[in-house]
């Protein structure tokens, strides 16, 4: 069996790099040539631009069908389920707010649950999104496939950012608004607040977020 090596680009993800090339996420995801990614990344929704996947060739797959008949056949991996929630200044769940969603300019109406929790299927290469409240007129963008992993300076600024820690630019750069960003959210959640990206932020920060 062949393979070929893609390399990652910002906002790409194994769903998207998978639905451009006809594969389910799984396949790619799970095939041995990726252990190494697997090891890095654990999340295959969150990669890292000049990360390396290896896809194998085509193989063309026979099924046994009546002729005469109409068939219907269904390609893994298509779409994906987006979860979000949103949360209030007390950090209880915002719920059963009616919103508008945008993905890629298609339109729909959606509605937090009892946990401020919105659940929906987005199409894997989906890009930009936005969630308009209808009560409050507020609205959220969306940079799908955007978030880079945790280890990585720029995934720590993305998910202090959305989780309403950090206000500042998502460069990948120390700074004393990081360092207050990530004090904050140390001593809000039971950690010595030192400021600094040890482990235990970390871990903290991914289990909090949620990926």
């Amino acid at each position: 069996m062949g393979y070929k090596k893609y390399t990652v680009k910002q906002g790409d993800c194994i769903s998207s790099i998978a639905f451009q090339h006809g594969f389910s996420p799984d396949t790619i995801w799970n095939d041995s040539k990726n252990n190494k990614l697997r090891q890095d990344r654990k999340d295959p929704n969150v990669l890292f631009p000049g990360d390396e996947v290896y896809i194998c060739d085509k193989e063309d797959k026979e099924e046994s069908c009546e002729t005469e008949k109409r068939h219907r056949f269904k390609r893994k991996g298509v779409p994906e389920r987006l979860r979000l929630q949103f949360m209030d200044e007390e950090g209880k769940g915002r719920a059963n707010e009616a919103c508008i969603l945008d993905i890629d300019g298609k339109l729909s109406d959606s509605k937090t649950d009892k946990d401020g929790k919105i659940e929906i299927w987005i199409p894997p290469n989906a890009k930009k999104g936005k969630i308009t409240f209808r009560d409050s007129g507020e609205e959220y963008e969306l940079q799908l496939g955007e978030l880079d992993p945790v280890t990585e300076i720029t995934g720590v600024q993305a998910r202090l950012g959305n989780l309403g820690f950090y206000e500042g630019e998502v460069d990948g750069k120390m700074s004393e608004e990081l360092e207050n960003a990530i004090r904050d959210f140390q001593e809000k959640k039971g950690l010595n607040p030192t400021g600094k990206l040890d482990e235990s932020f970390r871990q903290k920060l991914e289990n909090v977020y949620g990926g």
